[in-house]
């Protein structure tokens, strides 16, 4: 059976079309027309999602884990519809979107077993102490309680996992917040599907249609009223820094500053130390060459540099990348704007003084194949330029001197979602000089493992310091996303009879 989009918005539990279209631009098979976005419809989304927020975030956990796994569960009905409309849009792989499913409606599901576990609520209870001297103490409770309607933009690279269902998604709704998506035009159909799945959902389960809003396409005006409407109360984005930068000024800039959740990516630096170089290079070259290529190197957490000591073992440690990112094809990237992004980068690095090419190739339209350059830890240190990232499957090797340079090159870098240490027994030391540096630069640290695996989990922290994340504070994955859109309230002799139910 094929799947061919209505093209509609989801407002509030109702299609709503337009005049006005846009064709998507798939990787195979045939575009398809989807109604364009307006700021009518922004505003029609944000107060019906205000109206809704006013059952929906005084609701019980119990009936927001079952929403979220009436969620789970619509969305797996719609698999294969899901995998068959996502490969022609993307190109990427049906196992990879699968899989990307797969993750998808497991943390749906974590995040309602999760929320009826309630540990994320931090409850506290001061009791009153009304015989204290000099003063007597009130008596205190305090809980997390949602924050109000919450926009969410879509992801390019992953059209399920990081869009309309996928994180910052679940972690509003789990936390009781009703979501207005911007949906990425890289995958709208696959949008469209999901969004089918979440409102059947809310009609199962009773809840406000207003929980729950998808407008597609657009212009700017749309994104800007979407972040400015006085009733979204926080924001959530994966994407680019400069698309991000921009709508986290918007949101500081409004009469009421709101937080931005922004993921805004990072070169993820691997750290090779020297006893780990001389006796596992190779073997840490061709892990490498499979993480840098993986989904053609669309990955916000792809390790982008490799920080080596200067010597024989580097040499051979540059050789066996070489041959492991040879054979490598090319692969279809998500639009033609990425792949004309990861040109560019290319030719940025390639283009800056102190740079060699290990390994070029040609690319061209929407494909990618993989680039291997190197440069010395000093000219790292004097072009800011080979620190940026580049979206694709581009590898930088940096050898550095000693290891006072590469400590060095440690406190140049700039906020990152990763960091990795390559490391052997005899290393310890000189990893241990390096931590402090590092733990400062990034929310994840790794040891002898590559960071483009994300674990959904109680313990995960995919966030860091700026330009990684606007909000070091904050992750966008795992249980803890979900206290990004809780604020907490303190209740001073309140009766029990008023209390939220979760204080009582």
């Amino acid at each position: 059976m094929t799947f061919t989009p209505h093209g509609n918005h989801f407002i509030a539990g109702e299609l709503v079309g337009g005049t006005a279209k846009f064709s998507s631009e798939p990787a195979t098979g045939d575009a398809h027309q989807f109604s364009v976005g307006t700021v009518e419809l922004v505003n029609k989304a944000v107060e019906a999602a205000e109206e809704a927020f006013w059952s929906f975030g005084y609701s019980t956990r119990e009936e927001r884990a079952a929403f979220l796994n009436t969620i789970a569960d619509e969305i797996d009905l719609r698999g294969d519809a899901i995998t068959q409309i996502g490969s022609e849009e993307t190109g990427l792989p049906e196992a990879r979107l699968i899989g990307e499913r797969g993750r998808t409606v497991g943390q749906l599901r974590l995040f309602a077993s999760h929320i009826l576990a309630g540990d994320y609520l931090d409850r506290r209870y001061d009791e009153a102490l009304p015989d204290r001297a000099p003063l007597p103490r009130p008596d205190l409770k305090m809980v997390q309680r949602p924050i109000g309607p919450v926009a969410v933009f879509g992801a390019s690279n992953f059209p399920l996992a990081f869009s309309t269902a996928g994180g910052d998604t679940a972690a509003a709704l789990a936390a009781g917040c009703p979501v207005v998506v911007k949906g990425h035009s890289a995958h709208p159909g696959t949008g469209e599907i999901v969004a089918e799945a979440i409102r059947a959902a809310v009609e199962k389960c009773g809840i406000h249609p207003g929980v729950f809003s998808l407008i597609q396409g657009g212009k700017r005006d749309v994104g800007t009223t979407l972040v400015q409407h006085p009733l979204i109360k926080a924001v959530g984005f994966t994407g680019s820094l400069g698309g991000g930068r921009a709508l986290f000024n918007l949101c500081a800039a409004r009469p009421e500053p709101i937080p931005f959740f922004g993921e805004l990516g990072s070169v993820n630096p691997m750290f090779l130390l020297p006893e780990a170089l001389s006796a596992r290079g190779a073997a840490i070259a061709e892990g490498w060459a499979g993480s840098l290529t993986m989904g053609a190197g669309q990955f916000c957490t792809n390790p982008g540099i490799a920080v080596v000591i200067e010597g024989d073992d580097a040499n051979a440690f540059a050789a066996a990348a070489v041959k492991a990112l040879e054979p490598m094809g090319a692969q279809t990237m998500l639009t033609d704007g990425i792949a004309a992004a990861y040109r560019s980068g290319r030719d940025a690095i390639a283009g800056t003084t102190g740079v060699q090419e290990l390994l070029t190739s040609t690319c061209d339209l929407r494909n990618a194949t993989p680039y291997l350059f190197e440069t010395t830890g000093a000219e790292w240190l004097e072009n800011e330029v080979l620190g940026e990232e580049v979206f694709g499957p581009l590898g930088l090797i940096v050898r550095v001197k000693d290891a006072d340079e590469m400590r060095a090159l440690a406190k140049s870098l700039q906020g990152q979602l990763t960091c990795t240490l390559h490391m052997d027994d005899g290393d310890t030391e000189l990893a241990g000089t390096l931590m402090p540096i590092i733990e400062r630069k990034a929310g994840r640290l790794l040891a002898n493992g590559f960071p483009t695996g994300v674990e959904v989990s109680d313990t995960m922290v995919h966030g860091g310091p700026y330009p990684a994340s606007t909000n070091f504070g904050a992750t966008s994955v795992g249980t803890l996303s979900i206290r990004r859109f809780l604020r907490p309230v303190c209740y001073q002799n309140l009766p029990d009879a008023i209390l939220p139910g979760d204080l009582k």
